[in-house]
C-alpha cells in the first residue's frame, strides 16, 4: 500500500514539474507581447523634457491638432518648434517620442539622473551649463528682446538704456535674468518661473517688461494684442555670447546618441528651420 502511495506521488510531482517547465517556457517565446514589450520598451523610447510653457518654443494645448504630441502622464498634448524637433530626431533614432512637462529647474537634474532622455526646450548651451551637461550643434539661434505693454512709455525703445527706473525682470536660472544688469538704474525685479507668469504680471502692471528672445516676444505680441516686442538696433541690445542666443538639445554627460543628433541636426536647411518656427508662431494658441 505504501509503495503504490509513493508512485502515485512520484507521479504528481512529475505532472507538476512538466506543467511549471512548460509554463516558464512559453512566457519566454518570441511571440508574447507583455515579454517583448518588458524587454525593448525603454530602449525604443526617445523621452524629451521641456516647460510645455516657452511659446512657441513648446506650449501646452488640449488636443493633437497642429501634430501636437501627448504629455506623458496627462490628458494634455505639447505643441510647438522645440516639439518638432524633438519629433524629427525621435524619427532619426527610431524611436517612439515621449514628451515629459518638466520645471525649467527640473530638466538639468532630469537629464542627468535618465529620468529623461534629452532636453529639447529653448535651451542655450551656456558655459556654465556645459559643465554638467553635453550639448548638441545648435538648432536655433535668436536675439534678445523686450517685451512690454502696449501703449506704456517704453514701446518705443530703441535702446536699453531707454528702460533705466523701469521694472524689468526675467526667467528664473536663465541668462535672460544676468543681462538685465546691464541696464543703468534698472529696478530689477524677482526672477519667475516661466513665460506664463510673466505674461501675467506685465499684464496686470507689476512688471514694465521682461526679457526674452525674438520668437517668443512674437509669440507673446501675436498672442495678446496688448503686449509689443521691443527690438535694438546694433550696439543698442544687451550683450550676449553666440552660445548664450543660440538654443541647443541638452544631453547626459557621454550620452552616445550625440553624434547621431548632430547628424539629423545637420540635414535641415535653415529655410527648414525658419519654415518651423513660422509655423509654430501661427499654430500657438491664443493664450499660455
Amino acid at each position: 500500500m505504501k509503495k503504490k502511495w509513493r508512485l502515485l506521488l512520484s507521479a504528481i510531482l512529475v505532472v507538476g514539474l512538466l506543467v511549471t517547465a512548460v509554463g516558464c517556457s512559453t512566457s519566454e517565446q518570441p511571440g508574447d507581447d507583455s515579454a517583448q514589450q518588458g524587454d525593448t520598451s525603454k530602449a525604443e523610447v526617445f523621452k524629451v523634457g521641456m516647460e510645455c510653457g516657452y511659446a512657441p518654443f513648446n506650449w501646452t494645448q488640449l488636443d493633437d491638432s497642429n501634430g501636437a504630441v501627448p504629455i506623458q502622464g496627462t490628458k494634455e498634448f505639447a505643441g510647438g518648434y522645440d516639439v518638432e524637433i524633438a519629433k524629427l530626431i525621435a524619427q532619426g533614432l527610431g524611436r517612439e517620442l515621449v514628451i515629459v512637462k518638466t520645471a525649467w529647474d527640473g530638466l538639468v537634474p532630469a537629464v542627468q539622473s535618465g529620468t529623461i532622455d534629452a532636453i529639447i526646450a529653448g535651451m542655450s548651451p551656456t558655459a556654465e551649463r556645459k559643465k554638467t551637461i553635453d550639448f548638441t550643434d545648435n538648432y536655433y539661434k535668436s536675439d534678445l528682446v523686450m517685451v512690454v505693454k502696449k501703449g506704456s512709455p517704453y514701446e518705443n525703445a530703441t535702446s536699453i538704456q531707454d528702460f533705466s527706473g523701469a521694472k524689468i525682470t526675467a526667467q528664473l536660472n536663465t541668462f535672460h535674468y544676468t543681462v538685465i544688469d546691464q541696464i543703468k538704474d534698472v529696478q530689477k525685479q524677482q526672477a519667475m518661473e516661466d513665460f506664463p507668469a510673466m505674461r501675467v504680471a506685465l499684464e496686470s502692471g507689476i512688471i514694465d517688461g521682461y526679457v526674452s528672445e525674438r520668437p517668443e516676444g512674437v509669440s507673446a505680441s501675436a498672442a495678446n494684442p496688448n503686449f509689443v516686442m521691443v527690438e535694438f538696433a546694433q550696439g543698442q541690445g544687451f550683450e550676449a555670447s553666440d552660445d548664450d542666443v543660440a538654443i541647443a538639445v541638452g544631453l547626459k554627460k557621454g550620452n552616445p546618441d550625440l553624434e547621431k543628433i548632430n547628424e539629423i541636426l545637420a540635414s535641415l536647411s535653415e529655410e527648414q528651420r525658419l519654415e518651423l518656427m513660422d509655423k509654430a508662431i501661427a499654430n500657438q494658441p491664443s493664450s499660455d
